[in-house]
């Protein structure tokens, strides 16, 4: 069956309503005229930060990404309706908050507002989230957000964390947002926001809840389909092809390793593994590695054991049903497994793990790339972070 994405031309953005995952065509003009944003919402024509209003007194705040800056990944887990977005100060030279559109500061103004109570929530504008379609300058709509994530702590929402760039430190933020249960954002609310109306009785439900309660309700979305295809498991751009490529060819000639780094590489996707040893070649019992995962906190917690296999294939050898079945041929009861790979699970080897509901974290190629991406590793300083960590003779 085809899906096929709603688009909404050009010349009718002025009186459309917003529908999740719809394409908001730009002009072609190839100038800052073809801006769906502006049209949509009269919003400025370009930033990351967009509002109506003034810092002090928004009437609402558009966020966009491209998802494709390797030192801020911006991301949507449609899974659990979390949108992570970074803040407008990037480059060295300035203070955390002193930036030109005040991104940063608007930041810290709504996120301290979401967990003020009730009075304070109102001031809270409605957030609405867009992604470059890849083509002009069009706009996917992602969703109507709120600050915060029930999942985390609120001093994990909203992070300044350290970059450095031209030999220089400088501090951005890292921002948690709940993406609301809302499929369609009515033209007559956008019009109340834009006419400062703030009861307006046609803003969405979960929105209403979100004030009175400070809960929000998120938009989630589980995989109808478990399985990636190769396609799916391989880095897409060559910055992070490049991270894949540094590690393979760091542990080519040295497998056993590799595995030390595969179990650093599941700390850093699990990082309340309390114990992960890896086992001697030549009595691994058919494992790379076996630990201990801390579920919970002080004595209330429980350790769940595991078992850890490492691949270090190059990126065009999968990891086939034969490598897939001794991993979970080892597998004991109430045990769970993980797969570390450079490459990629190929899909007969991945169907039979997601068919049969065998308990395996794959982590391939993408998935790896992802994680050295979210602490700001490029190639280069993965390889210093190898040539630290893992030294060879």
């Amino acid at each position: 069956m085809t899906v096929t994405t709603q688009t909404v031309p050009f010349p009718d953005l002025a009186a459309a309503d917003l529908l999740v995952d719809a394409v908001y065509q730009g002009g072609r003009r190839k100038n800052a005229s073809d801006d769906p944003l502006s049209r949509l919402l009269r919003v400025s024509n370009s930033g990351g930060f967009r509002y109506r209003g003034t810092v002090d007194r928004l009437e609402l705040l558009v966020l966009t990404t491209t998802f494709s800056e390797l030192d801020w990944p911006d991301s949507l887990d449609r899974e659990t309706g979390i949108f992570t977005y970074y803040g407008d100060n990037r480059k060295p030279g300035r203070n955390l908050h002193q930036t030109p559109r005040n991104g940063n500061e608007i930041l810290r103004r709504i996120f301290d507002a979401a967990h003020s109570g009730f009075d304070s929530r109102l001031t809270v504008p409605p957030i609405f989230l867009f992604a470059s379609a890849g083509i002009f300058r069009d706009a996917i709509f992602l969703g109507l957000a709120v600050p915060g994530a029930r999942s985390l702590r609120p001093s994990e929402e909203l992070v300044a964390i350290w970059r450095s760039s031209e030999g220089k430190r400088f501090q951005n933020y890292r921002a948690s947002f709940t993406v609301l249960d809302v499929q369609l954002i009515s033209r007559a609310w956008i019009s109340d926001l834009q006419n400062r109306k703030i009861d307006s009785q046609n803003a969405p439900g979960p929105w209403r809840s979100w004030l009175e309660s400070g809960v929000p309700k998120p938009l989630v979305a589980p995989r109808s389909v478990e399985y990636r295809t190769k396609s799916e498991q391989l880095p897409t751009s060559e910055a992070d092809m490049a991270v894949i490529r540094c590690i393979w060819q760091y542990f080519e000639q040295d497998s056993h390793a590799f595995e030390h780094c595969a179990a650093a590489i599941a700390k850093m996707l699990l990082p309340d593994i309390a114990t992960l040893d890896v086992t001697r070649p030549s009595r691994d019992g058919g494992r790379d590695g076996v630990g201990q995962l801390r579920i919970g906190d002080g004595p209330s917690s429980i350790f769940v054991d595991f078992a850890l296999e490492a691949k270090c294939n190059s990126p065009t050898n999968g990891v086939g049903v034969r490598e897939v079945s001794r991993l979970i041929s080892r597998l004991r009861h109430r045990q769970f497994g993980i797969l570390v790979t450079t490459s990629y699970v190929d899909w007969q080897a991945y169907k039979e793990i997601k068919g049969d509901g065998h308990p395996i974290i794959i982590l391939s190629a993408i998935d790896i790339a992802h994680l050295f991406r979210n602490q700001g590793h490029n190639s280069q300083s993965v390889r210093a972070w190898l040539e630290r960590e893992f030294p060879q003779s």
